[in-house]
């Protein structure tokens, strides 16, 4: 069974363990791998983020700014980047949703999917409980000390580099070990800049950074993080590491030269990576399909109930 810990987002707690919760994607954003472009409008992106609720979303992530590979990323507020999105322009995208979804349900969990102390600040003002950062508080100096000082959640996700580099990365033979050992001293580094332990989610960051090949190391060893004494999520949902992998099957059974899933082909895989992660260990799962997530999970834990 999975240990069990108390959340705390600062207003209210938690529980993770008894059951898997699940964290639906809401991207307002024009250039997201999957789903980029998808909304015309704050209120589209509102009425998607309630519609993800009624199926069954413990936590909505929003999110203002792609990190697909080859993104430029933008610490902070600083100078602009080609193709970086700043501060100003990721809180444009967010607020209005966080705001929209707040007041049409005020008990609804939202988190802000950022690497940015200044919109984290603004998001958390906004109505938000959880920071989900990608960059694990490493792209933005001031992030651990922001978080510090807010009343919310935080997820730490480890990278491997920044999206722009990806496709350069030497491959890693060690993978597992590294991911838990930097995902390790970030968590340290965290809780030294005065974030508590009860606030912390730690992310192993399928697909960041790591080659096709690497993610499933991650996958099989899951269990393995839950030695650093955190409660674990896991975001597989349609990553392309995935779509390559059954494309590639169903081209040896038909005979067909190999293709990859597009991100929309993918929910299958995605689901199967899932199950595998909740049953090593995993509290929350990210998803863009709420509803066959959470009947899949529904049987997972059911599966881990009955010992």
């Amino acid at each position: 069974m999975r240990p069990r810990y108390s959340w705390n987002l600062g207003a209210r707690t938690l529980a993770l363990g008894e059951r898997t919760l699940v964290m639906g994607i809401v991207n307002v954003t024009p250039d997201s791998f999957s789903d980029g472009g998808m909304f015309g409008s704050s209120a589209q992106a509102v009425d998607y983020a309630l519609d993800l609720l009624a199926q069954g979303a413990d936590i909505l992530d929003i999110g203002g700014e792609s990190t697909r590979p080859g993104a430029s990323v933008l610490p902070g507020s600083g100078p602009s980047l080609a193709g970086a999105v700043s501060a100003a322009e990721e809180l444009s995208r967010v607020l209005p949703v966080i705001q929209g979804v707040k007041r049409a349900c005020p008990h609804a969990i939202v988190s802000i999917d950022t690497y940015k102390a200044e919109v984290a600040r603004a998001a958390v003002a906004a109505g938000a409980e959880i920071v989900n950062d990608v960059s694990g508080f490493q792209w933005d100096s001031a992030m651990s000390s922001t978080l510090a000082s807010l009343a919310c959640g935080a997820i730490l996700m480890h990278m491997r580099g920044r999206p722009e580099q990806w496709r350069t990365l030497a491959p890693e033979p060690q993978i597992v070990s590294l991911v838990w050992s930097e995902l390790a001293a970030a968590a340290d580094a965290a809780l030294a800049a005065g974030i508590s332990r009860d606030r912390l989610v730690l992310d192993p960051g399928f697909g960041f950074g790591k080659n096709f090949d690497e993610n499933y190391p991650l996958l099989a060893h899951f269990d393995q993080f839950a030695s650093l004494g955190f409660p674990l999520l896991a975001a597989t949902s349609r990553k392309s590491f995935l779509g390559r992998t059954a494309g590639r099957r169903i081209a040896e059974l038909t005979g067909h030269e190999p293709v990859d899933l597009s991100p929309q082909q993918r929910l299958s895989p995605t689901l199967a990576s899932t199950v595998g992660a909740v049953l090593r260990g995993a509290h929350i799962i990210r998803v863009h399909d709420v509803r066959p997530a959470v009947e899949a999970v529904a049987i997972v834990d059911a599966i881990l109930a009955a010992g």
